[in-house]
């Protein structure tokens, strides 16, 4: 059995129930370990012990007079700086929020809290969560577990360092362009991507906002696909007025066994290429799905062209952020975007026409997104599930280089780092669910996944098969020295 520190919150669960631990002696176990390991790791940036031990003894108490308080009773676990947590501050490592102290949880911390979590601390992010790696100059920088000179992804990059290294027991993250995703593929773990609505994000903002962000979510990382399903049947389902009218109820898993998937496998894309051993990886998985009586379609695929995908997930991404701009800032983008149109192909051009587009322009691009939708669901009429790389390389050293400017050694060529967001967009346009799975390594002993996308509202298909590779092909390895 794996070291308690690296069981997942399902097996802590189970202990926790049958009273071979206590919540307090398994929160003060993570807890020793964030005090010693933590320093070189750096992800457990805002840290709440006080009071997550006076939780954990209120938990002990009510164990032994009423049961279990809730699904996750006694659980430790950690969630995104992002979050609002009452009485912890929320500063999207923007150092003018250094004292922004959220006075209210967000709906789904409250949903974690009433089913029993004990939250101990959030975690780092870049500032604006607008990074692939997690840096800012309130925390400072996040590494990952299994090479501290590279980064644990972003922007749940403190999320998934804290996992991997065996600081936590569950964790809470967002994702509007892999920022789940990418954590998860980089350290090794678990990470699901819902379908857009499936859970509310009110809370998870620096103003109180009531209107979802488009295309953005909220969702589980952890060390194994049983942990996910469990995060997402207590965060999702409707809040606030919805919640009168109507619930969720998500269709159950397609199929149940290996061989009744009818999987789609992409290995790359002329327009965001691949790394060889990110690719290989993937052939691997598509043989052994092979073996297992599976029926892979090698280079099955929705038709449509992969750069027109791209240019429209980029003006909606940057669509979905304009609010919070300045009047000086649009006013930057808007001349920047002089003489674009829905047909513009330059990326720099499109993210300044996404962040200053009209509202008319703004209806068309999301009827343009709702044909890619009929596309990805005529897709799905034949096939389960769509496995493709979640980036095209494993974890890449640290940089100090802006986003816009960084590049890639791909295949040893340097592409641009931006173009990474192609595989964000693959699923992420088209609001679909996306869940991560550890698959192998690299050369360099550097973790790789696999993205499966299921049909909108298909989350428990995709989390189906992750668990199923998680049981029959690779599980949850901690990264050495951990």
């Amino acid at each position: 059995m794996a070291a308690l520190e690296f069981q997942t919150a399902t097996e802590l669960l189970r202990r926790l129930a049958s009273r071979e631990i206590g919540c307090l002696e398994l929160l003060d176990h993570f807890i020793e370990r964030v005090e010693r390991l933590d320093g070189a790791v750096n992800a457990v940036v805002v840290r709440d012990f006080d009071r997550a031990r006076e939780r954990a003894r209120l938990l002990d108490n009510a164990a032994g007079h009423s049961g279990p308080f809730g699904p996750l009773h006694g659980l430790p676990m950690t969630i995104k700086e992002s979050f609002h947590l009452a009485g912890a501050p929320t500063t999207f490592g923007f150092p003018e929020f250094r004292d922004n102290v959220a006075t209210s949880n967000a709906v789904v911390v409250d949903r974690l809290l009433a089913a029993g979590a004990v939250i101990f601390g959030k975690t780092n992010v870049p500032p604006g969560l607008m990074d692939g790696q997690s840096w800012n100059e309130v925390y400072g920088r996040t590494n990952n577990p299994w090479d501290l000179g590279r980064t644990p992804g972003g922007s749940s990059g403190g999320s998934a360092a804290a996992l991997a290294a065996g600081l936590t027991g569950l964790e809470l993250g967002s994702d509007i362009a892999s920022s789940i995703r990418n954590p998860a593929h980089y350290c090794g773990l678990f990470g699901h991507k819902p379908t857009w609505g499936v859970a509310p994000q009110r809370g998870h903002m620096l103003t109180e906002l009531l209107q979802p962000i488009d295309i953005g979510v909220v969702g589980p990382l952890a060390r194994s696909a049983a942990d996910l399903e469990l995060a997402l049947s207590i965060i999702a389902g409707p809040e606030a007025a919805e919640a009168a009218a109507w619930s969720l109820s998500l269709p159950p898993a397609r199929q149940e066994s290996l061989a009744d998937f009818r999987v789609g496998l992409v290995l790359d894309d002329d327009f965001a290429e691949v790394d060889a051993p990110v690719r290989a990886q993937l052939e691997t998985l598509g043989d052994f799905l092979a073996r297992e009586g599976a029926k892979v379609s090698p280079g099955a695929r929705p038709a449509f062209d992969s750069r027109e995908l791209y240019i429209l997930y980029m003006i909606l991404l940057r669509a979905a952020g304009s609010a919070g701009l300045t009047d000086a800032e649009l006013a930057e983008n808007r001349e920047r975007a002089a003489g674009a149109s829905l047909d513009t192909r330059d990326v720099a051009v499109a993210n300044a026409y996404g962040a200053s587009l009209p509202h008319r322009d703004w209806l068309r691009l999301d009827e343009a997104r709702r044909r890619v939708q009929a596309t990805w669901a005529a897709f799905f009429e034949d096939h389960d599930v769509l496995l493709c790389p979640v980036l095209s390389t494993a974890a890449f050293p640290h940089s100090q280089v802006p986003p816009q400017q960084r590049t890639l050694t791909v295949n040893g060529r340097e592409v641009p780092f931006e173009n990474q967001l192609f595989w964000a967009g693959f699923a992420g346009a088209a609001h679909l669910p996306a869940t991560v799975a550890p698959i192998g390594l690299s050369p360099e002993g550097l973790p790789i996944g696999v993205q499966i996308i299921g049909p909108r509202y298909g989350d428990l298909t995709t989390l189906r098969l992750a668990r199923l590779l998680e049981e029959r092909y690779r599980a949850f390895v901690p990264p050495p020295g951990y």
